[in-house]
């Protein structure tokens, strides 16, 4: 049995010509086999090099002819180009190929589109098994503890799709590192595929899908001032963000998290990585929308779950403002009963006026201590719930903030990270800026955004 293997560009008119001659060799030749290997134009050449230089063979132009002698236990014996392979089916068969130089130039930009298609479906076929990739940093923090069985249930990403967790910190954590790796393991969540440990700064992120960043400064004004920490979260972010280019894949999410310079983070790794897309990083402020919703149902005597559309701008984990003139509140026992779904404006629900525009706004220090102190299950849930809605959209209507680069939006300085109100949907997100806000609010957003700048 003769096998000729045929590898050749995909758009190339005289890999068409010598193509459909062999498929017709084939068709009516007991003994005549064909393997195709089609490349595509822009890696055509360095494939011919590397095959070229392994098997000791010299030959330029597409397509490229060999012989396979695989059952004699030999490498193959190159035939040559197209005018080779013609010569050879003229000479032992008696047949040439008489096809018009137009007719090769149609079936070549077939070949081109159909291998474009066939790259296309397996792509999509490699992604419905290859999993997600996750690394996490700092992860020897609390807050990575909480986060894995979160992110391994099936409720974050989806019940059908796989992950893969990189634990990342520093070497003195390495310990650390490795329990929680065979805790995981010893968990055997069904799409967990494997979750490993990392402490070399050159594996950081390689391939990644999502990157968690939990670094932190640990601040103690009396060791040390507001600025030396800064400059210590600019040297993590510098080191980081590189990274993220080189090493991860071109759409990865970028989620700013922890207890202190969640925004100051998410704008250092976009300005440290300007190939990162600002749209693909955001910086989480469930934390702090969740303890206030708490606070106020605490105060009315309700269910948490049915206060919606709190807003948190400005400096998620500095000064901020806790917005209540779009907060609604679900389920309320009072004179005016509706369905589950029926909603009330929450400040009208709270008489008590002067709780609302002082304990509760001067509260921030309490809030603040509260989320500093969290265990880690706070911010955990937090980011989890930001990845649920960046994946699969947050419920319709429901108001979410995060901190995200201004384009000017709320008449906010553009190119600083700021908490604002946005809507997930279709795997990304967008500032709902068709939302009023009160001449009051927009004073306080003013004072936000010159002191975040500074």
């Amino acid at each position: 049995v003769l096998t000729l293997a045929f590898t050749g560009k995909a758009n190339c008119p005289y890999y068409a010509k010598a193509e459909l001659l062999a498929d017709y060799l084939q068709a009516n030749l007991p003994d005549f086999r064909v393997h195709k290997i089609l490349q595509h134009p822009d890696k055509w050449e360095q494939w011919l090099h590397d095959i070229c230089e392994m098997n000791g063979w010299e030959h330029t132009q597409s397509p490229i002819i060999w012989r396979e002698l695989l059952d004699r236990g030999g490498k193959g014996r190159l035939l040559g180009g197209v005018s080779d392979f013609l010569e050879h089916t003229q000479r032992y068969y008696g047949i040439t190929s008489m096809m018009s130089s137009e007719e090769m130039l149609d079936i070549a930009e077939e070949n081109l589109k159909a291998y474009i298609e066939i790259e296309k479906e397996e792509e999509e076929i490699k992604n419905l098994v290859k999993p997600l990739q996750i690394w996490i940093t700092s992860a020897s923090s609390p807050i990575c503890y909480q986060l894995i069985p979160l992110l391994a249930n099936g409720e974050v990403f989806g019940m059908t799709t796989e992950i893969s967790i990189h634990l990342f910190d520093t070497d003195e954590f390495k310990e650390v590192l490795c329990g929680i790796v065979m805790e995981a393991e010893d968990m055997a969540f069904p799409l967990l595929r494997s979750i490993s440990k990392h402490t070399e700064i050159c594996e950081a992120f390689v391939q990644a899908d999502v990157v968690i960043v939990l670094d932190d400064g640990l601040l103690n004004h009396e060791v040390q001032s507001l600025e030396n920490y800064i400059r210590e979260v600019s040297k993590i972010c510098q080191v980081y963000a590189p990274l993220i280019e080189r090493n991860a894949r071109s759409e990865v999410r970028v989620i700013s998290s922890g207890k202190n310079f969640v925004n100051l983070k998410a704008m250092l790794i976009m300005t440290y990585g300007p190939s990162i897309k600002p749209e693909n990083v955001i910086a989480v402020a469930a934390s702090w929308e969740s303890v206030a919703k708490a606070m106020l149902a605490r105060k009315l005597n309700i269910n948490t779950a049915g206060i919606k559309d709190v807003i948190v701008w400005g400096n998620i984990t500095g000064h901020n403002y806790i917005d209540l003139s779009h907060a609604k509140i679900y389920g309320y026992d009072c004179a005016i009963w509706g369905p589950d779904d029926f909603p009330r404006p929450l400040l009208n629900m709270i008489y008590d006026s002067e709780w609302v525009h002082s304990e509760l706004q001067s509260a921030q220090s309490s809030l603040s201590s509260r989320i500093s102190h969290s265990v880690g299950m706070l911010p955990a849930h937090a980011v989890a719930t930001v990845l649920r809605y960046w994946y699969h959209g947050s419920p319709p209507g429901e108001i979410v903030s995060v901190g995200a680069l201004t384009t000017g939006q709320f008449c906010v300085p553009e190119g600083i990270v700021f908490s604002m109100p946005v809507r997930f949907q279709n795997g990304n997100w967008e500032v709902m800026t068709e939302l009023e806000i009160n001449e009051t609010t927009q004073e306080v957003l003013g004072c936000l955004a010159h002191e975040l700048i500074q």
